[in-house]
């Protein structure tokens, strides 16, 4: 290490005046000016960073300019460390991310392990940055969240066993059921939780199978005070995995333990699910996420700039709240676009930037979309079969299923009239014109075909989210 820079912060100094002329200025303001040197050790600088988000974006845009600058610095063989600030955790989030126990501040904070009190310990699946705490809270996901609090602080307590939560893709249902695992770990309401997707649940009973270790499966399943299990609408078609799933849940009810679930519709939605299955499914209490309103996108969108250590004008947070709409991860995702496209192309986080890039990301998704996706929504939405639709029989359900698929095409797609009737059996332009002339006095005149109709614009929306 060269004498001259024996000083972090003069060390750090050293490194930015080699990054200044590197990168342009707003992407120096936004992404290393927030960075703290923190010790020098050996050969290594070691940095602190606001987030976790920060660390990642600045390993995969920066890593090369960083790591030539240390060495230009304080030498060859020196190198570059982080430490994820904790200053924007939350308290609860405190409780599983720890500096390790050795004072040596080079490892990056990591979350802290789980271990059961005479029992083996075994991984828990949570993600600890999903807390209650950091759970934007509005009209469109209120009473599904003061649910989940219920049952996180009195697992199994409540009327509401199993608690099955469902909404659209990106909406929250993950953060919200891991939520209640890691607020039940943390305050001790429960010592084994275990969170776990329908197709992991799958795969890992398939394996038992296999390796004659069902038994196994079965008890390490029945022995947790808290279940979750996501996205149950995957268990469709596969019997034996649900006639499994049927006697764990049995078992953990009947043993006063705790069920969360989640999906993307009501449980007597779900299709090629055992009847059995769904009928437990509605003992307890079945709640729903709908998209965020405005005032909720804009304080989600508040938070994530927060807690990531990014400044962005008001205006922008604004204009991306009122032109993104389907779900959390959609505007989120837009958020990450406005900066990655400002910092790259060295302009100012704008209102006429995040409007070119919303553009191209709504262009982008819609070119992702098919006739056949649009096909495959309106039929689970109506209840009707893609055939039926495609063919030529005028029962009245149909045709109405028909007539909005028509409708949508032609909103979603650039096909010519012509085209769109060839989806539908071969039938001519003047079909679609007509068809999109009473889709549009339906949405105007009939609540109940409205919500049909949002219902299967939102799930095609999801296509290429």
């Amino acid at each position: 290490m060269e004498e001259n820079f024996t000083n972090v912060e003069t060390a750090w100094e050293g490194c930015l005046k080699y990054v200044r002329q590197r990168v342009n200025n707003l992407s120096y303001k936004t992404w290393f000016e927030p960075i703290k040197p923190v010790a020098l050790r050996e050969e290594s600088l070691i940095l602190k960073v606001p987030s976790q988000f920060f660390h990642d974006w600045l390993d995969e845009h920066y890593s090369t300019v960083i790591s030539e600058s240390v060495r230009s610095v304080l030498g060859e063989n020196s190198k570059i460390e982080y430490i994820i600030s904790e200053d924007d955790l939350s308290e609860p989030e405190q409780q599983f991310y720890r500096p390790p126990k050795s004072t040596d501040p080079s490892h990056i904070v990591e979350k802290a392990s789980h271990k059961l009190h005479g029992s083996t310990a075994f991984e828990s699946n949570l993600n600890p940055r999903y807390t209650f705490e950091n759970f934007i809270k509005g009209d469109s996901n209120q009473f599904a969240r003061a649910a989940a609090y219920a049952v996180a602080n009195n697992p199994a307590g409540t009327a509401f066993n199993p608690l099955v939560i469902y909404g659209g893709v990106g909406l929250g249902k993950t953060h919200l059921v891991q939520a209640i695992g890691n607020f039940a770990r943390q305050s001790r309401k429960a010592e084994r939780v275990l969170y776990i997707s329908s197709e992991r649940f799958t795969v890992d009973f398939v394996e038992a199978i296999q390796k004659d270790r069902a038994n196994e499966f079965s008890n390490f399943y029945r022995s947790m005070d808290i279940l979750i299990v996501d996205d149950i609408q995957f268990f469709a078609g596969k019997e034996k995995t649900q006639d499994n799933f049927f006697h764990t849940f049995n078992a953990l009810h009947q043993s006063g333990k705790q069920i969360v679930l989640s999906s993307d519709r009501p449980p007597k939605e779900l299709k090629d699910v055992d009847e059995r299955l769904i009928s437990r499914f509605t003992w307890g209490l079945t709640v729903d996420i709908q998209p965020p309103d405005l005032e909720t996108r804009i304080a989600i969108l508040r938070k994530k700039s927060e807690d990531d250590g990014i400044s962005i004008p008001e205006d922008v947070i604004e204009y991306i709240a009122a032109n993104v709409t389907s779900n959390i991860r959609e505007l989120e995702g837009s958020l990450i676009s406005i900066l990655a496209k400002a910092s790259l192309s060295n302009r100012e986080i704008t209102v006429e930037l995040a409007k070119e890039v919303i553009k191209s990301l709504a262009v982008s998704r819609r070119s992702t979309i098919t006739v056949e996706d649009i096909q495959r929504a309106v039929a689970e939405v109506f209840d009707v079969s893609e055939e039926q639709m495609r063919g030529k029989t005028r029962k009245q359900e149909v045709v109405i299923a028909r007539q909005t698929a028509m409708y949508l095409i032609k909103e979603m797609t650039k096909l010519p009239l012509k085209a769109i009737g060839s989806y539908f059996g071969g039938r001519d332009h003047s079909t679609v014109i007509y068809a999109c002339q009473v889709i549009d006095d339906l949405i105007s005149k009939s609540p109940h075909f409205k919500e049909l109709y949002d219902r299967a614009r939102k799930k095609i929306d999801m296509i290429g989210v």
